[in-house]
């Protein structure tokens, strides 16, 4: 281990070239010193990676392997937002690795000194991280510590320089550091990180969405008294992004989408970003086109119920639709699973036809003050009825029934449901699989499925075909959310496929009926199919994004028309 210098010591020479004068640092693994490079007569950086006494032999000759690795994986970088690593040596069978020496300090320091920054130094900093991670992602390589501490500011130039690829890791190798222990800064660690997924560029982003909220407000979202906290509000909590961040706020969701197939990804974020730096205003996500394939994602539905082949990969049965589970008992079966969805909850809308369907009824929840349910309204979106159409049931059911499923039609080919899921054969002539415990509740042209206490409300919708399609009837519910939903934002429409069939997905948060409700978010995809439209949706608080995303994904799995 290196000592700090003092006048008159003997500055200690590494590999007959480097010289050790001071400790000016130390990192996520190992201590930086400044030091002369004697050959090339230039000011350097080395960071030494202290031995640990109690490691065999073969441990040791590992984790020598594993920076030498490190180094190798960032010495292939070369950007003016990387640290460059010009060398990798060995003295006494301890390896440091020689960079550049940045003037400056870290961004935490900045931030601890000067406090949070405004809206435009946060988009230049992001802009530039971004552009850093894009070449590291290119060539295979994740950071896995994105935090300000490991973000240099270059003193004069103010240059951000991405540092400390201490826990890199090259996509494809072992990764020799993790040992069983948390590797990373939880504060800015991806859930699906947190939940010991594969873990992929993605993860990057995420941290780099909590930066930004850090340098803007001057703290973390995600800080807690307690580890367990900062788990639970990475993995389940509501989040909040602080007020600074405003101006970037589409970035900022984008970035801490939970999902990592939903998160923004870096050419977008860098996009959005420099758009702000040019013109003051962030510019709206572009949502490309994409096909929309859940069975993509997840294991095949058709499979033994034991926990290890859950859909998540992890214990996700053992939770799935549990009412009353203390949060941090949930914590611990989410953090088993094998990734974190986004909040996907879904919500039906009504009104979204420009008035075509006449007498039709809000679904996202149903019942009305007829029902009791809480707030006494049923409309999640504008002109809503809890009324229902004339006649107020759906084909072949009696009004008002809160019954079961109906007997088995003979010649339905009838979907496989997964372990926690029942195949509920509804009148209304289609099938899917529910959660078990669900209860059936037809409101007019809708059907509803009702988890205990409607905090999970599963809606179809079958009518007829619309002008503009999928698309156009997702758009027109669109324009008229704010109408209905109160606190309705991050609303986005995307035009996709399902099945071969065209279709269109609509995503949006919003604050809920009443303070008891809560917020929401709303997640919902409707196709053509056989000259009809169908609509599939699950409405839940946003606290319940796995259970929603499990939910919505076996339905619309399943889904068939008998």
């Amino acid at each position: 281990m290196g000592r700090m210098s003092t006048p008159g010591d003997d500055f200690r020479v590494i590999a007959g070239r480097y010289r050790l004068e001071a400790r000016i640092g130390r990192g996520g693994m190992g201590v930086v010193w400044r030091a002369t490079d004697q050959l090339l007569g230039r000011q350097v950086a080395v960071k030494e990676i202290p031995l640990d006494e109690t490691l065999s032999a073969e441990d040791a000759r590992l984790q020598r392997d594993r920076t030498l690795r490190e180094a190798g994986a960032v010495a292939r970088l070369s950007h003016p937002h990387i640290m460059v690593v010009h060398d990798v040596v060995e003295q006494d069978e301890r390896p440091y690795i020689v960079m550049e020496l940045i003037d400056g300090g870290s961004l935490a320091d900045r931030i601890s000194a000067h406090g949070p920054v405004d809206a435009a130094e946060a988009a230049r900093i992001g802009a530039d991280l971004l552009s850093a991670l894009r070449a590291a992602h290119a060539a295979g390589v994740l950071h896995r510590d994105i935090k300000p501490a490991n973000v240099l500011v270059e003193s004069g130039t103010g240059r951000v320089v991405l540092t400390d690829f201490g826990i890199a890791q090259v996509a494809g190798a072992t990764t020799l550091t993790e040992t069983g222990s948390f590797v990373g800064s939880p504060e800015y660690t991806a859930p699906e990180r947190m939940s010991g997924a594969r873990t992929g560029p993605e993860a990057d982003l995420w941290s780099l969405g909590a930066l930004l909220c850090t340098v803007l407000s001057g703290e973390s979202p995600f800080r807690r008294d307690s580890l367990g906290g900062i788990l639970h509000a990475v993995v389940i909590d509501e989040i909040r992004p602080p007020a600074q961040a405003g101006p970037l706020l589409p970035v900022v969701r984008g970035l801490l989408e939970r999902d990592p197939e939903r998160r923004l990804d870096a050419v977008e974020a860098e996009r959005m970003l420099r758009a702000f730096l040019e013109t003051g205003r962030t510019p709206p996500r572009r949502a490309p086109e994409r096909a929309y394939t859940p069975t993509q994602r997840d294991l095949p539905l058709r499979r033994p119920p034991a926990p290890e082949r859950s859909r998540s990969g992890g214990l996700l049965a053992s939770v799935r639709s549990r009412r009353g589970v203390p949060a941090a008992a949930l914590l611990v079966a989410v953090l088993a699973g094998a990734g974190v969805s986004a909040a996907v909850l879904l919500m039906d809308r009504d009104g979204r036809d420009g008035g075509t369907t006449a007498g039709s009824s809000a679904p996202g929840k149903p019942g009305g003050p007829a029902s009791g349910s809480a707030g006494g309204s049923s409309q999640e979106t504008p002109g809503g009825s809890s009324q229902g159409t004339p006649g107020g049931s759906a084909p072949g059911s009696s009004a008002g029934s809160s019954t079961g499923t109906a007997e088995p039609a003979p010649t339905a080919t009838l979907p496989s449901a997964p372990s926690g899921y029942h195949v509920a054969q509804d009148p209304a002539g289609f099938a899917l699989a529910v959660p078990d415990g669900f209860r059936r509740e037809p409101q007019g042209e809708r059907v509803f499925y009702l988890s205990s206490g409607e905090t999970f409300r599963l809606g179809v919708k079958a009518t007829d075909p619309q002008p503009g399609g999928p698309l156009g009837v997702m758009r027109r519910a669109a324009a008229k959310g704010p109408e209905a939903n109160p606190g309705y934002r991050d609303g986005r429409v995307t035009s996709v496929t399902h099945r071969g069939h065209p279709a269109a997905f609509w995503e949006f948060t919003w604050d809920g009926f009443s303070a008891a409700e809560g917020a929401r978010h709303t997640y919902d995809v409707c196709w053509e199919e056989n000259g009809r439209l169908y609509d599939v949706w699950v409405s839940a608080p946003v606290g319940k994004v796995r259970e929603a995303k499990e939910h919505f994904d076996v339905a619309v799995d399943t889904f068939t028309v008998r």
